[in-house]
């Protein structure tokens, strides 16, 4: 995707685009009324399917890009085909059965049925399995990385996983790193992309994991909820600033 792109929304969607219907339609209306035109990245834990599904339950825009499974797949619009370059760096070092093995032994996991390739994720009930699993990870040298998120939420990627990294090759591979973004989430498998040194936005309906994270400077930490925190944000970081008169998203 070669186009050029000179602001940018990088969004999850559960809790921050989505959970407030009127808000989401009033970001919607803000952006189709601003000269230029802002491109879309959406975020989400969610597998492929699912997220087209929300996607089209909730009438949302077409993302220019989706990214899916906590930063483990990117696919590229309007056909959304599959990123192969950051399909091979989630197989370099990723072993989920040595994982799963691993996450046997630990009583209080309970695995959950996603249909993910580069993704292994667990419920839980209480931090002590998290802790078990993190050590005896280590303690055999499986490369991984583990995310929580809403306190009971456990996901485990490859090492180079996660929606910071994967937003930072989107980013690079595109070209965009020089255009006018802003990340929007609302929990802990946010917590990469939202400190990545972008503005970010904290919606006020985040979870504790978010809202306990210290003050910083390219942080903005909404009053509203989901989308109206996101245009809020925006107002913040960018209004007023206009460099050229692309069409805008499509609120349909």
């Amino acid at each position: 995707m070669a186009q050029s792109v000179t602001h940018l929304l990088a969004t999850d969607l559960d809790g921050t685009l989505v959970g407030d219907e009127k808000a989401l339609r009033e970001l919607l209306m803000y952006y189709s009324e601003l000269p230029y035109r802002v491109a879309l990245i959406y975020i989400t834990g969610r597998h492929k399917e699912s997220a087209m599904e929300l996607i089209q339950q909730e009438q949302l825009p077409l993302p220019d890009i989706l990214i899916t499974d906590v930063g483990t797949e990117v696919y590229s619009g309007p056909d959304f085909v599959r990123d192969e370059g950051w399909k091979q760096r989630m197989e370099a070092s990723w072993e989920p059965e040595r994982i799963a093995e691993v996450a046997a032994c630990c009583a209080g996991l309970v695995p959950q049925n996603v249909p993910a390739a580069h993704r292994l994720s667990y419920t839980v009930w209480n931090e002590h399995p998290i802790y078990e699993l993190e050590e005896r990870l280590q303690s055999v040298g499986i490369p991984h990385k583990l995310i929580v998120s809403s306190g009971r939420d456990v996901d485990i990627l490859p090492p180079n996983g996660g929606k910071g990294e994967v937003l930072r090759y989107v980013l690079a591979s595109r070209g965009w790193e020089r255009a006018r973004i802003l990340v929007a989430g609302d929990s802990g498998n946010d917590h990469e992309m939202i400190m990545l040194g972008y503005p970010a936005v904290i919606v006020s309906n985040a979870q504790p994991e978010l809202l306990q994270l210290p003050a910083h400077p390219s942080v903005f930490r909404a009053k509203h909820a989901c989308a109206g925190g996101i245009r809020e944000a925006w107002k913040y970081f960018y209004d007023g600033i206009i460099t050229d008169k692309r069409t805008n998203i499509s609120t349909r």
